[in-house]
């Protein structure tokens, strides 16, 4: 994308946006587990069939593009997919390096145009969570790869005092002009200290196309990201969102949900309208070594016609199934097992980053 100094090129003013989840997909990026960054190898052995199976799921109704590290990386998935009976005509492995595996915050934010038909992409900086897990020089320049391989322009939003750090899983988008945020994670200090909320929400209208920015406080415990919004609330249509919520009180996450479902019931989007809000629940404590991880439920993927949904082993996977199937009466409702998989700190979402078709 061509720029100069002064002129910075602005997607929103040119009419580009990010589109909601349930938004028609091209395909679905991944990013293959090759490095002990997330988990051990002894730990992808297990996490592997589930994982494996998510692409199939993803591969069900639309494309899945996978940056594999390199080509002995490629073989191997290969392999292991072939050996799963996956649709290699749905599947598209490309020799992108990584340095790790979580797709939704390292890859790029793709922007539609419905006048013009055009897509672009938002090549926003990533820093690891906050500078947790170096290196991550591979994973920042993920979103150029991608947007050299579609052959699509690319911007890179960028302050006087530097970078402006953004994950995928730290926004949550209404498709009609509102984004769902945290403070706890995109007002830390370990993203974008050089800036004010009032300049972030700026960047977010002009990067992301969006008009409102509604913010929740916290995240759940367990969440290395510092309270990303795809563990807690989830929009699944523009005015109504699932809230995972807590029952109950000694539960170390119940505080923090509570406080939640008071914003939330607060907010009210451009049209005036108060969100209508559906309780998801959490499913039981899940610990791995005295760790208590991140597991919820919201940590789910839309496709073009299901809704990949993380299960625990827990009394709850059905209900919290039954649930948002009931919010998605036109897609598919897949469990799959995520207990393996959450060791690494995340899930489905966080797996994942969705290419919307315009």
């Amino acid at each position: 994308m061509a720029e100069t100094p002064n002129q910075p090129f602005i997607p929103a003013r040119e009419g580009f946006f990010f589109p909601a989840e349930w938004h028609p997909h091209v395909a679905i990026w991944l990013s293959w587990p090759h490095t002990e960054a997330s988990w051990t190898r002894e730990r992808q052995e297990l996490m592997f069939p589930a994982y494996i199976e998510f692409i199939k799921a993803i591969a069900e109704s639309e494309q899945v593009c996978i940056n594999a590290h390199n080509e002995e990386v490629m073989q191997a998935a290969t392999l292991r997919l072939l050996a799963a009976g996956a649709d290699m005509n749905r599947i598209t492995l490309l020799p992108h390096p990584t340095n790790d595996s979580w797709c939704r915050d390292h890859g790029p934010a793709f922007l539609i145009n419905p006048q013009t038909k055009k897509r672009m992409i938002v090549n926003w900086g990533y820093n690891a969570w906050g500078n947790k897990y170096p290196p991550y020089d591979r994973d920042d320049r993920i979103p150029i790869e991608i947007a050299q391989y579609r052959q699509l322009d690319y911007v890179t939003p960028a302050a006087s005092t530097g970078s402006i750090i953004m994950e995928g899983g730290s926004v949550e988008f209404n498709g009609a002009g509102t984004v769902l945020t945290s403070r706890a994670c995109l007002l830390n200090q370990n993203r974008n200290s050089h800036l004010t909320q009032a300049q972030i929400e700026q960047y977010l209208r002009d990067y992301y196309g969006v008009q409102q920015v509604l913010w929740v406080e916290e995240g759940i415990v367990g969440d290395d990201t510092d309270g990303h919004i795809d563990d807690t609330v989830r929009f699944v249509n523009e005015d109504t969102v699932l809230a995972a919520y807590e029952a109950n009180p000694q539960d170390d996450n119940y505080p923090f949900l509570q406080d939640i479902h008071r914003e939330l019931r607060e907010m009210r989007l451009l049209n005036g309208k108060p969100l209508t809000i559906v309780e998801l629940p959490m499913p039981d404590p899940v610990y791995s070594d005295g760790l208590r991880l991140p597991a919820s439920y919201a940590n789910f993927l839309i496709t073009n016609k299901s809704v990949i949904v993380p299960t625990f082993r827990c009394d709850k996977d059905q209900l919290a199934l039954d649930i948002i199937g009931s919010c998605f009466p036109d897609r598919k409702i897949i469990g799959i097992d995520s207990t393996d998989i959450v060791w690494g700190l995340g899930s489905f979402h966080c797996l994942s980053q969705q290419e919307p078709s315009v």
